[in-house]
């Protein structure tokens, strides 16, 4: 009998314990906010200069961006290539360097894809006449004291760069040379070979692959402004 009503003193006790530590927090809060008040209305200058800060950082942060982009596409339309640093280069780097040389000459979704299952294509990338670009690398460390780009290596192409990859130009590209069989392969199945020769002229110049190309498809659409 005696025990009952303790227990419900104790819950009264907690209920009023919580009630007094909530009406202390709002006090203390309300406190914080008057001073806050009270030292803005006697210093009104301070949220001016807070802003004024708030509104620097941000126009210095946009001024930086668009810096760094204006410095990238400097940097990608002046991209250079010496067949030497070519030669030197990793062949997955070798293919990201293809890639880069894509997008220098306007093809802004150029994209490496190289790699276990890549179905022949290794970059892959869209002009600005809307042709579809299909392009396989063949990198060789040696350079042309290399092993040649045979047919076998078209032939994988040859069979994914149309009907897999819906490529409207379907390339090979390579820092050595093309064999005599794979010479008359392409011309016959309608492949571009990009050589040591064609090569260097892309990746040291300024013009764009299809202007170095012989026979390529009519544009699909005019370049975009």
């Amino acid at each position: 009998m005696s025990r009952r009503p303790a227990r419900r003193r104790s819950r009264k006790a907690d209920s009023t314990e919580q009630l007094l530590l909530a009406l202390g927090g709002l006090v203390i809060a309300a406190a914080i906010i008057a001073a806050v008040v009270d030292f803005v209305r006697t210093h009104p200058w301070v949220p001016v200069v807070l802003v004024l800060l708030a509104g620097g950082a941000a126009a210095a942060w946009v001024v930086t961006r668009q810096r760094a982009a204006r410095w990238e596409r400097v940097r990608s339309q002046g991209l250079r290539y010496a067949l030497t640093r070519l030669d030197a280069l990793h062949h997955r780097r070798f293919e990201h360097a293809v890639r880069d040389l894509m997008r220098r000459d306007g093809c802004a979704n150029a994209v490496q894809v190289g790699g276990a299952g890549d179905n022949g294509a290794d970059v892959k990338a869209t002009d600005p006449y809307g042709r579809r670009w299909v392009i396989q690398c063949k990198h060789r460390r040696a350079g042309l004291s290399g092993a040649a780009v045979g047919t076998p290596d078209l032939q994988v192409l040859n069979g994914t760069g149309r009907p897999v990859h819906k490529g409207d130009v379907v390339v090979l590209v390579t820092n050595g040379r093309f064999s005599k069989p794979a010479l008359d392969f392409a011309r016959s199945q309608r492949l571009h070979l990009v050589d040591r020769t064609m090569l260097g002229e892309w990746a040291s110049g300024s013009r764009p692959l299809w202007e170095l190309l012989l026979a390529v498809p009519p544009p699909r659409r005019p370049p975009s402004a």
